[in-house]
């Protein structure tokens, strides 16, 4: 078998490695329920997430009557978060192929690491609770660095990439967010037709797309 073309493989966690949609709908309709506003569907929520949950109620105040004063942001924020948190894996699950995908890549000799801004804290409670967090070498949220440092930026991911050793990378996302961070840090970027997209998914602009996690190990072979 000729050698692997990457040393190390990082993936956006939210919409990429895992469907945690089922489990933030929730906790934003929670918040929203605070103030009274009318509650999203799973599929808005989807279209919502990508830039950390502050972003994502953001979004789904933006879609239920508008932006609201800093203080009550502030305890829309919190409230959202501590549902998450009490609710965080009763329904997310990775997706279909992703645990045997994660599989070949470590039989293959990669190193794994997991690059989300989504906070660090849910991120490795998040991982924890699927039973995830030993195959991956570094995990960092869009908190681990300081908020002004997560993506599209590419810092999280030199870090990610110099913690694992260094060498040969790829990016793995759903969103733009991953895909300028990749691109800034000078990777190739795989880009996941599933998943939750900022963007209409035609425009997410990686260097390949996937359907599914079948695909993976051959598209990185290609790359």
């Amino acid at each position: 078998m000729s050698k692997f073309p990457f040393d190390i493989v990082l993936f956006d966690l939210d919409g990429t490695l895992v469907d945690s949609a089922r489990d933030l709908c929730p906790a934003v309709n929670h918040a929203l329920g605070v103030i009274g506003r009318q509650p999203v569907s799973e599929t808005e929520t989807r279209n919502m997430i990508g830039g950390g949950t502050d972003m994502m109620l953001t979004r789904a105040l933006e879609a239920t009557g508008g932006l609201v004063d800093d203080e009550t942001y502030a305890k829309l924020s919190e409230a959202l978060l501590e549902h998450y948190w009490a609710n965080i894996a009763n329904n997310t699950v990775p997706y279909p192929g992703c645990l045997a995908a994660l599989d070949l890549l470590a039989d293959r000799g990669c190193t794994l690491a997991v690059v989300t801004n989504k906070s660090e804290k849910p991120a490795r409670q998040l991982l924890d609770a699927l039973g995830l967090t030993h195959r991956f070498a570094a995990i960092y949220g869009g908190d681990t660095l300081g908020r002004e440092r997560a993506k599209p930026l590419p810092d999280m991911l030199e870090a990610a990439i110099a913690d694992c050793g260094g060498g040969s990378a790829v990016m793995i996302g759903d969103s733009t967010y991953d895909v300028r961070a990749g691109k800034a840090a000078g990777l190739p970027v795989v880009a996941c037709r599933y998943g939750y997209h900022d963007v209409p998914v035609q425009d997410l602009g990686g260097d390949v797309m996937i359907d599914n996690f079948d695909e993976l190990v051959a598209v990185l072979e290609d790359l």
